[in-house]
């Protein structure tokens, strides 16, 4: 869960990068982030990546509560998260099961483990014929699902995918997308910054609008699928 409670975030040059946020994500949910430039999404997943701190309210991520959160569990913390980049940060010198996996050496899983649980999500993205093909003989939509892989081989509670069909072509970002619904189903919660207006009226579901700093827009919209 995420839930923001009354939260501001002024930057040390005066900037006001959000106004009295009040949000609350449950468990299982998918969300779409959107709003210009500028407008304060950056702010907010730099929050809930505790990267940043509030400068008033409360944030509880995962059940952490990041205002009292010890420098020394910031990390553990950071595991219960998966992150997904717009420009995939990939390691080039390694193949698709080896990026994967390295997730899982950093925080000394077991091999025995590594060997189970990387083909798994490698298939889960459909890549099973890829494992051992370096980033450059991919193209962008196969290097995000690499990377969409490597966010959830860790099994996070959460996935925040930050503009994730930005570097691909548009058609394959309804893939990309069908995707990460696929992971949300199995009962991740997914929580997707874009500023692809015709992705988030394709899909509906719920819309997080931010402008200025504030929420101006929360509500649940249907998708092209559900029109009749």
């Amino acid at each position: 869960m995420v839930e923001l409670k009354n939260v501001s975030v002024t930057y040390s040059t005066g900037v006001d990068a959000l106004n009295n946020v009040s949000l609350k994500i449950n468990d299982g949910e998918f969300a779409f982030v959107v709003g210009s430039s500028g407008a304060g999404k950056s702010t907010l997943i730099k929050l809930i990546l505790k990267e940043i701190d509030a400068t008033s309210g409360a944030v509880m991520v995962n059940d952490y509560n990041l205002s009292t959160l010890k420098r020394k569990k910031i990390p553990e913390f950071r595991r219960t998260i998966g992150f997904v980049f717009q420009d995939f940060r990939l390691i080039p010198s390694m193949t698709v099961y080896e990026n994967i996996a390295f997730v899982l050496r950093v925080i000394d899983a077991p091999k025995k483990y590594i060997r189970k649980r990387v083909p798994y999500v490698i298939s889960l993205v459909g890549l099973q014929e890829k494992s051992n093909s370096y980033p450059n003989q991919l193209s962008g939509g196969e290097q995000q699902r690499v990377a969409i892989a490597r966010a959830l081989v860790n099994d996070p509670q959460l996935i925040i995918a930050d503009e994730p069909t930005g570097n691909i072509d548009p058609e394959l970002s309804y893939e990309i997308v069908d995707l990460l619904k696929g992971i949300n189903d199995c009962g991740t919660t997914i929580l997707m910054v874009t500023h692809e207006h015709d992705l988030v009226r394709h899909f509906g579901g719920r819309i997080i609008n931010i402008d200025s700093g504030e929420i101006v827009f929360d509500e649940v919209i249907g998708g092209v699928n559900d029109e009749d």
